[in-house]
Protein backbone atom coordinates (compact mmCIF):
# COMPACT_ATOMS: atom_id res chain seq x y z
CA UNK A 1 0.00 0.00 0.00
CA UNK A 2 2.91 2.23 1.39
CA UNK A 3 4.37 1.60 -2.41
CA UNK A 4 1.44 2.26 -4.21
CA UNK A 5 0.92 5.50 -2.60
CA UNK A 6 4.99 6.75 -3.32
CA UNK A 7 3.97 5.87 -6.89
CA UNK A 8 1.40 7.73 -6.95
CA UNK A 9 2.89 10.90 -5.53
CA UNK A 10 5.77 10.49 -7.43
CA UNK A 11 3.74 10.57 -11.27
CA UNK A 12 1.83 13.61 -9.49
CA UNK A 13 5.11 15.06 -8.77
CA UNK A 14 6.42 14.35 -12.48
CA UNK A 15 3.51 15.24 -14.12
CA UNK A 16 3.36 18.68 -12.54
CA UNK A 17 7.26 19.34 -12.84
CA UNK A 18 6.56 18.25 -16.61
CA UNK A 19 4.12 20.88 -17.48
CA UNK A 20 6.15 23.33 -15.52
CA UNK A 21 8.68 22.15 -17.90
CA UNK A 22 7.19 23.54 -21.19
CA UNK A 23 6.26 26.74 -19.32
CA UNK A 24 10.03 27.51 -18.44
CA UNK A 25 10.78 26.46 -21.97
CA UNK A 26 8.53 28.92 -23.46
CA UNK A 27 9.66 31.55 -20.97
CA UNK A 28 13.25 30.30 -22.12
CA UNK A 29 12.21 31.14 -25.95
CA UNK A 30 11.42 34.60 -25.23
CA UNK A 31 14.36 35.73 -21.98
CA UNK A 32 17.16 33.31 -22.68
CA UNK A 33 17.13 33.29 -26.23
CA UNK A 34 16.20 37.17 -27.16
CA UNK A 35 16.32 38.40 -23.24
CA UNK A 36 12.81 39.56 -23.19
CA UNK A 37 11.51 40.18 -19.66
CA UNK A 38 8.60 38.69 -19.82
CA UNK A 39 6.56 38.54 -15.98
CA UNK A 40 2.92 37.67 -17.64
CA UNK A 41 3.44 34.27 -17.82
CA UNK A 42 0.52 33.39 -15.83
CA UNK A 43 -1.38 35.48 -18.41
CA UNK A 44 -0.40 33.46 -21.60
CA UNK A 45 -1.41 29.83 -19.29
CA UNK A 46 -4.44 30.90 -17.92
CA UNK A 47 -5.17 31.68 -21.60
CA UNK A 48 -4.49 28.14 -22.66
CA UNK A 49 -6.07 26.54 -19.79
CA UNK A 50 -9.31 27.88 -20.34
CA UNK A 51 -9.34 27.25 -23.78
CA UNK A 52 -8.55 23.72 -23.76
CA UNK A 53 -11.09 23.58 -21.06
CA UNK A 54 -14.37 25.17 -22.90
CA UNK A 55 -13.19 23.41 -26.11
CA UNK A 56 -13.24 19.94 -24.56
CA UNK A 57 -15.99 20.01 -21.66
CA UNK A 58 -19.38 19.06 -22.22
CA UNK A 59 -22.00 21.35 -22.72
CA UNK A 60 -22.80 23.50 -19.75
CA UNK A 61 -25.41 26.37 -19.02
CA UNK A 62 -22.78 27.88 -16.80
CA UNK A 63 -19.95 29.36 -19.29
CA UNK A 64 -19.57 29.44 -23.32
CA UNK A 65 -18.13 26.75 -24.76
CA UNK A 66 -18.92 23.04 -23.59
CA UNK A 67 -17.88 21.86 -27.08
CA UNK A 68 -16.45 18.43 -26.16
CA UNK A 69 -13.70 18.23 -28.21
CA UNK A 70 -10.87 15.85 -28.33
CA UNK A 71 -7.91 16.24 -26.22
CA UNK A 72 -5.77 17.30 -29.23
CA UNK A 73 -8.10 20.02 -30.57
CA UNK A 74 -7.89 21.48 -27.02
CA UNK A 75 -4.35 21.23 -27.14
CA UNK A 76 -4.47 22.82 -30.44
CA UNK A 77 -6.77 25.50 -29.78
CA UNK A 78 -4.68 26.67 -26.51
CA UNK A 79 -1.36 26.97 -28.18
CA UNK A 80 -3.77 29.09 -31.15
CA UNK A 81 -5.34 31.46 -28.61
CA UNK A 82 -2.12 31.91 -26.51
CA UNK A 83 0.00 32.74 -29.81
CA UNK A 84 -3.00 35.02 -30.41
CA UNK A 85 -2.91 36.92 -26.97
CA UNK A 86 0.56 36.93 -27.46
CA UNK A 87 0.89 38.77 -30.80
CA UNK A 88 -1.23 41.68 -29.91
CA UNK A 89 0.57 41.80 -26.76
CA UNK A 90 3.78 41.84 -28.61
CA UNK A 91 2.87 44.31 -31.51
CA UNK A 92 1.93 46.73 -28.71
CA UNK A 93 4.93 46.20 -26.36
CA UNK A 94 7.85 45.38 -29.17
CA UNK A 95 9.44 48.33 -28.28
CA UNK A 96 9.83 47.88 -24.76
CA UNK A 97 12.75 47.32 -23.22
CA UNK A 98 13.54 45.17 -20.09
CA UNK A 99 11.80 46.90 -16.97
CA UNK A 100 9.10 49.05 -19.28
CA UNK A 101 8.28 45.50 -21.04
CA UNK A 102 8.10 43.51 -17.01
CA UNK A 103 5.69 46.41 -15.48
CA UNK A 104 3.33 45.99 -19.07
CA UNK A 105 3.49 42.36 -19.07
CA UNK A 106 2.77 42.04 -15.42
CA UNK A 107 -0.04 44.26 -15.93
CA UNK A 108 -1.62 42.59 -18.89
CA UNK A 109 -1.94 39.00 -16.99
CA UNK A 110 -3.44 40.67 -14.36
CA UNK A 111 -5.78 42.37 -16.52
CA UNK A 112 -6.38 38.56 -18.17
CA UNK A 113 -6.50 36.96 -14.73
CA UNK A 114 -9.57 39.37 -13.54
CA UNK A 115 -11.28 39.03 -17.20
CA UNK A 116 -11.51 35.34 -16.19
CA UNK A 117 -12.64 35.96 -12.44
CA UNK A 118 -15.56 38.46 -13.77
CA UNK A 119 -16.83 37.04 -16.91
CA UNK A 120 -19.14 34.63 -15.44
CA UNK A 121 -20.58 33.79 -19.51
CA UNK A 122 -16.91 32.97 -20.76
CA UNK A 123 -15.34 31.12 -17.59
CA UNK A 124 -18.03 30.86 -14.79
CA UNK A 125 -16.47 33.29 -12.93
CA UNK A 126 -14.69 31.99 -9.58
CA UNK A 127 -17.05 28.82 -9.16
CA UNK A 128 -14.42 27.52 -12.09
CA UNK A 129 -14.70 25.07 -15.02
CA UNK A 130 -15.43 21.29 -13.77
CA UNK A 131 -15.28 17.72 -14.99
CA UNK A 132 -12.62 18.34 -17.57
CA UNK A 133 -11.08 14.78 -19.02
CA UNK A 134 -7.58 13.43 -19.56
CA UNK A 135 -7.06 11.86 -22.93
CA UNK A 136 -7.80 8.27 -23.55
CA UNK A 137 -11.18 8.22 -21.21
CA UNK A 138 -12.79 5.23 -21.06
CA UNK A 139 -9.67 3.00 -22.28
CA UNK A 140 -6.81 1.55 -20.09
CA UNK A 141 -4.73 4.09 -20.58
CA UNK A 142 -7.03 6.78 -18.42
CA UNK A 143 -5.10 6.73 -15.63
CA UNK A 144 -2.59 9.12 -14.03
CA UNK A 145 0.63 7.23 -15.22
CA UNK A 146 -0.82 7.22 -18.94
CA UNK A 147 -1.06 10.97 -18.75
CA UNK A 148 2.13 11.37 -17.65
CA UNK A 149 3.09 9.67 -20.76
CA UNK A 150 1.74 11.90 -22.41
CA UNK A 151 2.78 15.30 -20.61
CA UNK A 152 6.52 13.44 -21.27
CA UNK A 153 5.99 13.23 -25.10
CA UNK A 154 4.79 17.03 -25.52
CA UNK A 155 7.80 17.75 -22.93
CA UNK A 156 10.47 16.13 -25.43
CA UNK A 157 8.34 17.38 -28.53
CA UNK A 158 9.16 21.57 -27.06
CA UNK A 159 12.21 20.42 -26.05
CA UNK A 160 12.97 19.00 -30.18
CA UNK A 161 11.90 22.07 -31.91
CA UNK A 162 13.26 23.87 -30.05
CA UNK A 163 17.02 22.81 -30.09
CA UNK A 164 16.00 22.49 -33.76
CA UNK A 165 15.17 26.30 -33.73
CA UNK A 166 17.91 27.57 -31.46
CA UNK A 167 20.65 26.07 -33.86
CA UNK A 168 18.79 27.39 -37.24
CA UNK A 169 19.89 30.88 -38.80
CA UNK A 170 16.74 32.28 -37.12
CA UNK A 171 17.93 30.89 -33.62
CA UNK A 172 21.70 32.76 -34.04
CA UNK A 173 19.55 36.43 -34.73
CA UNK A 174 17.37 36.35 -31.40
CA UNK A 175 21.18 35.41 -29.24
CA UNK A 176 22.58 37.95 -31.23
CA UNK A 177 19.77 40.56 -30.71
CA UNK A 178 20.38 39.36 -27.00
CA UNK A 179 23.97 40.26 -27.03
CA UNK A 180 24.18 43.42 -29.41
CA UNK A 181 20.65 44.72 -30.98
CA UNK A 182 22.59 47.58 -32.43
CA UNK A 183 25.22 45.71 -34.06
CA UNK A 184 22.35 42.99 -35.32
CA UNK A 185 20.10 45.69 -36.69
CA UNK A 186 23.42 47.08 -38.74
CA UNK A 187 23.71 43.65 -40.03
CA UNK A 188 20.25 44.44 -41.48
CA UNK A 189 17.84 42.61 -39.53
CA UNK A 190 14.29 43.98 -37.99
CA UNK A 191 14.51 43.81 -34.46
CA UNK A 192 11.34 44.16 -33.54
CA UNK A 193 10.03 41.55 -36.40
CA UNK A 194 12.06 38.69 -34.57
CA UNK A 195 11.25 39.97 -30.80
CA UNK A 196 8.25 39.50 -32.15
CA UNK A 197 8.59 36.24 -33.93
CA UNK A 198 10.51 34.95 -30.45
CA UNK A 199 7.14 36.45 -28.05
CA UNK A 200 4.55 34.80 -30.07
CA UNK A 201 6.09 31.36 -29.96
CA UNK A 202 7.27 31.47 -25.98
CA UNK A 203 3.37 32.61 -25.34
CA UNK A 204 2.30 29.49 -27.48
CA UNK A 205 4.23 27.02 -26.04
CA UNK A 206 3.26 28.54 -22.31
CA UNK A 207 -0.98 28.41 -23.88
CA UNK A 208 0.24 24.71 -24.62
CA UNK A 209 1.38 24.38 -20.83
CA UNK A 210 -2.15 25.56 -19.52
CA UNK A 211 -4.04 22.94 -21.84
CA UNK A 212 -1.87 20.35 -20.27
CA UNK A 213 -2.39 21.88 -16.70
CA UNK A 214 -6.11 22.17 -17.50
CA UNK A 215 -6.57 18.40 -18.41
CA UNK A 216 -4.35 17.31 -15.80
CA UNK A 217 -5.88 18.87 -12.66
CA UNK A 218 -9.64 18.55 -13.83
CA UNK A 219 -10.67 21.84 -12.50
CA UNK A 220 -9.91 25.23 -13.25
CA UNK A 221 -10.26 28.49 -11.27
CA UNK A 222 -9.13 32.05 -11.43
CA UNK A 223 -7.08 31.52 -8.00
CA UNK A 224 -5.01 28.81 -9.95
CA UNK A 225 -3.42 31.49 -12.05
CA UNK A 226 -1.91 33.78 -9.09
CA UNK A 227 1.38 35.57 -10.20
CA UNK A 228 3.03 32.75 -7.67
CA UNK A 229 2.15 29.63 -9.04
CA UNK A 230 2.29 30.76 -12.91
CA UNK A 231 4.90 33.36 -13.64
CA UNK A 232 7.52 33.23 -10.12
CA UNK A 233 8.21 29.63 -9.91
CA UNK A 234 8.27 29.75 -13.97
CA UNK A 235 10.95 32.42 -13.48
CA UNK A 236 12.87 30.81 -10.46
CA UNK A 237 13.17 27.42 -13.02
CA UNK A 238 14.79 28.78 -15.81
CA UNK A 239 17.16 30.99 -13.42
CA UNK A 240 18.15 28.16 -11.60
CA UNK A 241 18.27 25.38 -14.37
CA UNK A 242 20.21 27.88 -16.54
CA UNK A 243 19.12 30.29 -19.06
CA UNK A 244 19.30 29.77 -22.62
CA UNK A 245 19.21 26.30 -22.06
CA UNK A 246 16.47 23.81 -22.66
CA UNK A 247 18.04 21.14 -20.84
CA UNK A 248 18.45 23.62 -18.16
CA UNK A 249 14.81 24.93 -18.06
CA UNK A 250 13.58 21.28 -17.81
CA UNK A 251 16.17 20.28 -14.80
CA UNK A 252 15.17 23.90 -12.83
CA UNK A 253 11.49 22.62 -13.57
CA UNK A 254 11.77 19.07 -12.35
CA UNK A 255 14.57 20.83 -8.94
CA UNK A 256 12.44 23.58 -8.03
CA UNK A 257 9.41 21.89 -7.82
CA UNK A 258 10.78 19.34 -5.49
CA UNK A 259 11.81 21.98 -3.11
CA UNK A 260 8.17 23.53 -3.80
CA UNK A 261 6.84 20.12 -2.61
CA UNK A 262 8.98 19.17 0.15
CA UNK A 263 8.81 22.45 1.48
CA UNK A 264 5.20 21.97 1.50
CA UNK A 265 5.47 18.61 3.01
CA UNK A 266 7.39 19.65 6.23
CA UNK A 267 5.59 23.01 6.63
CA UNK A 268 1.86 20.15 7.34
CA UNK A 269 3.63 19.46 9.90
CA UNK A 270 3.79 22.22 11.39
CA UNK A 271 0.98 23.12 14.27
CA UNK A 272 -2.31 24.57 12.57
CA UNK A 273 -1.95 28.10 13.93
CA UNK A 274 1.17 28.56 12.19
CA UNK A 275 -0.05 27.20 8.58
CA UNK A 276 -0.36 31.27 7.89
CA UNK A 277 3.44 31.84 8.66
CA UNK A 278 4.23 28.70 7.14
CA UNK A 279 2.64 29.59 3.63
CA UNK A 280 5.03 32.73 3.54
CA UNK A 281 7.97 30.53 4.43
CA UNK A 282 7.89 28.91 1.69
CA UNK A 283 7.97 31.72 -0.45
CA UNK A 284 10.69 32.92 1.47
CA UNK A 285 12.83 29.64 1.07
CA UNK A 286 12.40 30.17 -3.06
CA UNK A 287 13.40 33.40 -2.70
CA UNK A 288 16.66 32.38 -0.87
CA UNK A 289 17.34 29.37 -3.59
CA UNK A 290 17.13 31.91 -5.88
CA UNK A 291 19.85 34.01 -4.16
CA UNK A 292 21.89 31.50 -3.62
CA UNK A 293 22.08 30.39 -7.09
CA UNK A 294 22.24 33.65 -8.19
CA UNK A 295 25.71 34.41 -6.20
CA UNK A 296 27.20 31.06 -6.25
CA UNK A 297 26.00 29.72 -10.09
CA UNK A 298 24.83 32.83 -11.75
CA UNK A 299 24.71 30.72 -15.22
CA UNK A 300 22.21 28.27 -13.67
CA UNK A 301 23.28 25.07 -13.10
CA UNK A 302 23.22 23.88 -16.89
CA UNK A 303 24.96 26.96 -18.14
CA UNK A 304 24.09 27.95 -21.90
CA UNK A 305 26.38 26.39 -24.62
CA UNK A 306 25.90 28.27 -27.81
CA UNK A 307 25.78 25.00 -30.75
CA UNK A 308 29.20 24.62 -32.70
CA UNK A 309 28.95 25.88 -36.26
CA UNK A 310 30.17 23.03 -38.77
CA UNK A 311 31.46 24.27 -42.16
CA UNK A 312 29.48 22.86 -45.53
CA UNK A 313 32.17 21.03 -47.40
CA UNK A 314 33.19 22.04 -50.65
Amino acid sequence: MEFASLFAYLVSFLTFAGIYAVLAMGLNTQWGFTGQFNIGIAGFFAVGAYTSAILTTPESPAYLGGLGMPFLVGLVGATLASALIGLVIGRITAKLRTDYLAIATIGIAEMIRLFIKNEDWLTNGVRGIAGIERPFAGTPLDSPFGYLLVVVAFVVLVYFLLERAYASPWGRVLRAIRENEPATAAAGKSIARFRLQAFVLGAAIMGLGGGLYAHFFGFLSPEAFMPLYGTFLVWVMLIAGGSGNNRGAILGAVVVWGVWTLTELATDLLPTEYATQAAALRVLLIGVLLQVILVTRPQGILPEKPPKLIARKK
